[in-house]
């Protein structure tokens, strides 16, 4: 099960962040937003299906974000951040996706326990995401919830 987000870089993503990494939908991005790696995002995890909700709410749900950044060259970046649900998931939030290598959730939460965070991702993804390019974020989520929906 899977639900698809695009969102596109900005000037000021720097991808520091030890412990998270988000995307948002709002159009702006100042350089203390370290967490941040795209703007822009055409969905939130308001808008996700419920079935994929429920999947996500599996302790033992293995869930992947996918991320591909495409610059306006054509040269592709990807890279795959692998995390976990949790029961406490809501994707109720109408602003921002954030996966966390916590196990901190709140409404922006949409993976737990994550391998990787903003700073541990690829240098160059985030250089052409700091350049503008175009992000593809895909969340999958595999286990027993997902496999009975």
């Amino acid at each position: 099960m899977r639900e698809v987000v695009h969102a596109r870089g900005h000037e000021n993503v720097s991808a520091e962040h030890a412990s998270t990494f988000e995307v948002t939908s709002d159009d702006w991005l100042t350089p203390a937003g370290d967490c941040i790696l795209a703007v822009e995002a055409d969905r939130v995890p308001a808008d996700f299906e419920d079935a994929f909700v429920e999947a996500c709410r599996d302790p033992g749900a293995t869930i992947r974000a996918v991320l591909t950044v495409t610059s306006e060259g054509g040269e592709t970046h990807a890279q795959t951040v692998t995390g976990r649900g949790h029961p406490d998931l809501t994707f109720e939030n109408e602003r921002s996706h954030v996966g966390r290598t916590s196990d901190y959730v709140d409404d922006r939460t949409v993976l737990v326990g994550a391998d990787a965070a903003a700073g541990d991702l690829d240098r160059d993804l985030v250089d052409a995401l700091a350049e503008g390019a175009a992000l593809r974020l895909e969340l999958v989520v595999d286990g027993d919830a997902s496999e009975s929906a």
